[in-house]
């Protein structure tokens, strides 16, 4: 049956700094009956909470367009097909999308993937094998290219990428020095994702840890976080040294330049005299590598070789608390929030 009601979560203004309950609205309003010609209508099963959202939120210059006030949030989905227009795409079937934090939307069909509807674990697209595990795999093998016996560094360690780029990078030799923040994600990155240590960036010694930690300094470094994180990576960097860079997540909420000294002279004297590469990337400019990745991934996954956690919320409503959270570093594994069964 198709509801009458659509439940979604809108941005009702934009953040000062970190995001509050008041920059999110949750409405009401007519769920679509009927999809037009090459249209489906859509109930949303799994919704991903992802820190990219958090620059959608804000009004400037960035890779996307960000999110109008009194729109849905963005965010990508696995939904159930209630209504079909569009050849090979039946009532039941289960897709990937990206129709936001809400409970029912019309999507056109070549906007969405079919997913396998035999697969025990479909919100596992939303993380290991979507974009975060993605990001991870083109990130780690394209731009920081690891050699087996080097020492890769990589910040979120328990995070959705950070935990598969780590996890990667021992399957290629590597060395893995894990950061995070806290002694239970510590622990979970070395004792289940089996980096060689993990170190605890709540601790005020960061920079001994990590000198201690990488005594032939850092050959790679997966970055997703900025502060003072990078701030304590940028001396240990080694002569040709990689740097994919896709999130700085510490400065996502900032509203003035960050306090303390300035560390881009230092930044940028390493950058030339380690002749290091350091680069952005964009993952939707990369899907070209999705078919090799889902093959590497689903056979790590099938050995037992790559390790996968999600932290679940339940309920649309949970959404924006369980987001500020994520900002916060509160979640453990992937944050997603299970919409309907």
């Amino acid at each position: 049956m198709i509801p009458n009601i659509n439940r979604r979560i809108v941005l009702a203004q934009r953040p000062q700094g970190r995001p509050t309950p008041a920059d999110f609205r949750l409405e009401e309003v007519a769920c679509p009956q009927h999809p037009g010609p090459g249209e489906l209508l859509l109930e949303t099963l799994w919704l991903s909470l992802d820190p990219y959202m958090r620059g959608r939120m804000s009004e400037g210059p960035s890779y996307a367009e960000p999110v109008a006030l009194g729109e849905t949030m963005c965010g990508g989905t696995v939904c159930r097909v209630l209504a079909s227009r569009a050849d090979g795409f039946e009532v039941g079937d289960r897709v990937l999308a990206m129709t936001g934090w809400q409970t029912h939307a019309v999507a056109p069909a070549n906007a969405v993937r079919r997913l396998d509807p035999d697969d025990p674990h479909p919100s596992w697209a939303l993380g290991v094998l979507g974009m975060p595990g993605l990001t991870a795999y083109v990130g780690l093998l394209d731009i920081g290219q690891p050699q087996a016996g080097e020492t890769l560094v990589v910040a979120a360690a328990t995070g959705p990428v950070g935990a598969t780029v780590g996890q990667i990078a021992r399957l290629k030799g590597c060395r893995v020095v894990g950061i995070a923040g806290g002694l239970e994600k510590c622990a979970l990155a070395v004792d289940e994702l089996g980096f060689d240590v993990c170190l605890d960036h709540h601790q005020d010694d960061l920079y001994a840890q990590l000198k201690a930690a990488t005594p032939d300094g850092i050959d790679v470094y997966f970055e997703n976080v900025g502060g003072h994180v990078l701030e304590a990576v940028i001396p240990r960097l080694n002569t040709h040294a990689r740097v994919p860079v896709c999130g700085v997540v510490a400065w996502y909420n900032l509203t003035a330049p960050p306090p303390g000294p300035n560390q881009l002279a230092a930044l940028m004297r390493s950058v030339l005299v380690n002749r290091v590469t350091l680069q952005g990337f964009i993952i939707g400019e990369h899907l070209h590598r999705q078919r090799e990745f889902h093959t590497d991934m689903r056979a790590w996954l099938a050995e037992g070789r790559i390790h996968y956690r999600e932290d679940v919320v339940v309920g649309l409503a949970a959404a924006p608390g369980a987001f500020m959270g994520l900002l916060r570093g509160d979640n453990l594994g992937k944050l997603v929030v299970k919409v309907a069964d």
